[in-house]
């Protein structure tokens, strides 16, 4: 007899008794997950059994290899009450990690997404461990959304119920809700500038505190300009529509202190146009995606609460257009940021540090153990680290570590790169504190980073360039092309062990 329990606001997730047999699930679609040449234990034996050999008989031919993400369909498996059995393959059993079980995840959701389906079950493997699970649950969530946010005809389809089997319910619900987190920064990511704005994120955020019980302030053009913001005022004046600062809290259970633990940080540039230092249209076509940064920190904060994790929680994101009107910022520029520093503009497109510039100083102020900041903010990273691994840098070797620990764990690529003094020469200006970018084209995500360090003060912080791993250019096994959510789960991950 299954059990199950109601675990998910709109769509159903339920979760099934362990001891159910393979032959007694009924549903659309069974995936059951294979690593090379696997199926002689454990639930792939009972799946094997169930359809007389099946399974054993693919393996032997060749057919199925269990390689990480292959996903082969079987209609009509005999021995079983389903109308397909669909294995999805992950590696190596001695490799298997919770990233790869979280793409394997969304993998199948993603294939099996292209049609409505009533009722998916997934089958969890008895030797994967809790956090394993977690991360599985988040995955088969979003494999089964997709970036088709303004077209008619959907190419993603959500189950009507989907089915856990072999997997706690507590573990199920955690991983449900990583996975919205991540889905909540993809779908902002992935909607239309026009749509997107530093007014409508702003409003997000609202619903989002509205939901999860944060705090909520939103700082507005005449607060920005009280509150002496005026880096990320300069930024916004080209655009008619006005910048923002949203900076939430949220206090775990029993925690009453003002000291948050944590201070999230994100850049939220929700177009960027590169300014007078103009974008070429190629370059542009993505720039949606410059507030990933935000949408991060927002998709996280809204986890961190919902999980009601014990930490105390700051998360500030900076929101702005960068854009050519004819208030635009220009080059040559001197910016007195909110901190006095002042900034001589290089280039208009090199925005994203300086909005940060006031966003930092204001959590500054807050005076929180540690932050946390991710942003959009080079192409210079993708150079250096390609498209899927986020670039990180610090003033703090034992806060880098253990957030690179975090990001690992739940399979999100991170690399650290050097933060030597001597780059911070290369920002100094001859008729202001500093300068908006290094000298010439090399080194550019340490210079940028550099450029924030002067305004943590000595508070243990490390930057995070995703300009990578944000946007998906192109359509992957486990994801739709655009927004991925890169550092969610990361960032949910830290918290839990902060």
């Amino acid at each position: 007899m299954t059990a199950e329990f109601e675990l998910l606001r709109g769509v159903r997730t339920v979760v099934a008794d362990p001891a159910s047999r393979p032959e007694a699930i009924e549903a659309d679609a069974l995936v059951l997950f294979l690593t090379e040449g696997g199926a002689g234990t454990g639930v792939c034996a009972d799946v094997d059994r169930a359809t007389g050999g099946l399974v054993a008989r693919l393996v032997a031919a060749g057919e199925i290899t269990g390689r990480r993400y292959e996903c082969v369909p079987l209609l009509g498996p005999p021995g079983l009450h389903v109308a397909q059995l669909v294995l999805v393959g992950l590696g190596k059993r001695e490799e298997l990690d919770a990233g790869t079980l979280y793409r394997a995840a969304a993998t199948a959701t993603r294939h099996l997404s292209g049609k409505a389906r009533a009722r998916v079950a997934l089958v969890a493997d008895g030797t994967w461990s809790t956090r394993q699970i977690e991360q599985a649950v988040a995955g088969g969530v979003v494999g089964m959304v997709g970036q088709d946010l303004y077209r008619g005809d959907k190419k993603r389809t959500r189950f009507g119920t989907t089915v856990w089997v072999g997997a706690p319910p507590e573990a199920v619900e955690r991983g449900i809700l990583l996975g919205d987190g991540v889905n909540l920064a993809r779908r902002l990511v992935n909607t239309a500038p026009d749509d997107m704005y530093p007014q409508t994120f702003a409003e997000e955020a609202a619903s989002v505190a509205g939901r999860t019980g944060m705090e909520i302030e939103i700082w507005d053009e005449d607060q920005l300009a009280r509150q002496r913001c005026n880096a990320i005022l300069a930024v916004g004046r080209g655009s008619h529509r006005p910048p923002r600062l949203v900076v939430l809290r949220y206090r775990g259970p029993g925690r009453t202190d003002d000291t948050p633990d944590l201070a999230l940080v994100g850049k939220g540039v929700t177009f960027d146009s590169g300014g007078l230092s103009l974008k070429p249209s190629d370059s542009m076509l993505t720039m949606k995606c410059d507030m990933a940064g935000a949408a991060a920190v927002l998709g996280a904060a809204a986890t961190i609460a919902s999980l009601k994790l014990p930490v105390h929680l700051v998360a500030a994101v900076g929101l702005a257009e960068n854009m050519t009107g004819p208030a635009a910022y220009k080059l040559g520029d001197v910016i007195t940021a909110r901190s006095g520093t002042t900034i001589e503009v290089h280039n208009t497109d090199a925005e994203g540090r300086i909005v940060l510039a006031d966003v930092l100083d204001v959590v500054k102020g807050l005076g929180p153990k540690k932050i946390i900041d991710a942003a959009t903010l080079t192409g210079a990273c993708m150079v250096a680290l390609g498209y899927d691994v986020a670039g990180l840098f610090t003033n703090d070797q034992p806060l880098c570590d253990a957030l690179a620990a975090a990001a690992r764990s739940v399979g999100e690529p991170v690399w650290q790169l050097p933060m030597y003094s001597d780059y911070d020469d290369q920002i100094k200006s001859e008729v202001a504190d500093i300068k908006n970018v290094g000298e010439g084209r090399w080194g550019g995500a340490i210079t940028a980073a550099k450029f924030l360090e002067r305004f943590v003060g000595g508070i243990p912080w490390t930057h995070v360039d995703i300009a990578g791993p944000a946007f998906a250019e192109k359509t992957r096994p486990w994801i739709d092309g655009g927004g991925t959510g890169s550092m969610v789960r990361a960032f949910v991950e830290f918290a839990r062990g902060t």
